[in-house]
């Protein structure tokens, strides 16, 4: 069955013109015809055309489910865009499909990416949701500087992830050892150039933990989604 993302479908009865666009116009389904819609906040809903309009397709909402996320506790990406956009949309598309919460965009010392539209990454967030046929939509932030995320306040492990060799890495662990999956977690990975030193100790400080992802030396991006499998696979046999 056909998916739609509606974010306000249980007031609006209607899909977004895009959406309904790609509905009537593509699809070419017509009334009667029945679809599921997602809200983005981890809500299916079975619903049925009343109105086929390529821009305001209306809907009836036959049923509804919770659909929440099936890994439980909340997992949280921190990392600095590359100078390739391709690559960080193909990072953020494949974590939202294995599941994720959060995608923060970081801005440090040696980013090369120091602007990042999300109007894109929003929409391949979507799209990728829709995929994997999940329910919930990963919360995308806009790029925000290193200093201000190592001072949010939080409750969660919270990880960082270097290889520079001149920064300890004597007490860095396999982030697979220290993870807890009862607990929600964040993994900060750093730009193409790493993290700045001073970066590395500002997180420490903050009760950042000191983390490696294995021995290889990964992209930035194969980093990120390292870290996203290593604590799905964690939280599958452990569950």
């Amino acid at each position: 069955m056909h998916r739609f993302f509606a974010p306000f479908i249980a007031t609006t009865l209607a899909l977004p013109e895009e959406e309904s666009r790609h509905c009537v116009r593509v699809l070419r389904l017509v009334e009667g015809d029945e679809i599921e819609v997602i809200d983005g906040a981890g809500t299916l809903y079975h619903c049925r055309i009343a109105m086929a309009h390529a821009k305001h397709c209306g809907v009836e909402i036959l049923s509804q489910e919770d659909c929440l996320p099936h890994w439980g506790s909340k997992i949280k990406i921190a990392v600095a865009p590359t100078k390739n956009l391709d690559r960080i949309e193909w990072m953020a598309e494949k974590c939202t499909e294995m599941g994720i919460d959060r995608i923060t965009p970081l801005l440090c010392r040696h980013s090369e990416r120091k602007v990042l539209k999300t109007e894109r990454l929003h929409k391949i967030l979507v799209a990728a949701m829709k995929q994997s046929l999940k329910a919930q939509l990963p919360q995308l932030d806009e790029l925000t500087p290193i200093e201000a995320f190592v001072a949010e306040s939080s409750d969660a492990q919270r990880f960082i992830a270097y290889c520079d060799e001149s920064l300890p890495r004597e007490e860095r662990k396999s982030l697979a050892q220290v993870y807890d999956p009862s607990r929600d977690a964040v993994v900060m990975i750093g730009p193409e150039g790493d993290f700045d030193p001073q970066e590395v100790a500002a997180a420490l400080s903050a009760g950042f933990v000191p983390v490696t992802l294995g021995e290889s030396r990964l992209r930035t991006e194969t980093a990120a989604l390292m870290a996203v499998a290593t604590m799905h696979t964690i939280l599958s046999v452990k569950s």
